[in-house]
């Protein structure tokens, strides 16, 4: 990452340009939401299949000379306003989630809490915002600032 329409993953490849082009703005943008690549690329294709189905010609030519397949930091998110929002570490019944302050749903679960601590840290640093651990009975544990 970040992708490019010469440089991506190889299941982008039998895509139709376009598809192909809306799939790796898609995906970049989850990936920088905290999604995993093996959950993001299938998600990106599916959507971007979808979006060029219910399209008109006009939003896809416009697209497909105009549109961007590399994100900026702050204007990438479907949810910008969670660009600014602590990862937190939070019991989950299938392990430990990764989670933006505010956000609807977990990025990750993880088995283990070490493996989501690390999660959220490493999200964390890219967006420049703490990593805030929490117990088993929800409350703060730690509070991470970013490196």
């Amino acid at each position: 990452m970040p992708w490019t329409m010469e440089d991506y993953p190889a299941s982008f490849q039998s895509l139709e340009k376009v598809i192909r082009k809306k799939a790796l703005e898609i995906a970049g943008k989850m990936i920088q939401e905290g999604y995993e690549e093996n959950r993001a690329i299938p998600i990106a294709i599916n959507q971007a299949k979808e979006w060029k189905k219910n399209a008109t010609e006009k939003e896809i030519q416009d697209f497909s000379s105009n549109g961007s397949v590399t994100p900026s930091k702050k204007s990438s998110s479907s949810r910008p306003e969670l660009m600014d929002h602590a990862q937190h570490v939070v019991k989950h019944e299938d392990g430990w989630a990764v989670q933006t302050e505010k956000a609807k749903r977990a990025s990750a679960v993880k088995e283990t809490k070490q493996e989501a601590i690390d999660r959220a840290k490493e999200i964390s640093s890219k967006k420049g915002t703490p990593t805030v651990i929490h117990r088993k009975d929800g409350t703060i544990q730690d509070v991470v600032k970013p490196k």
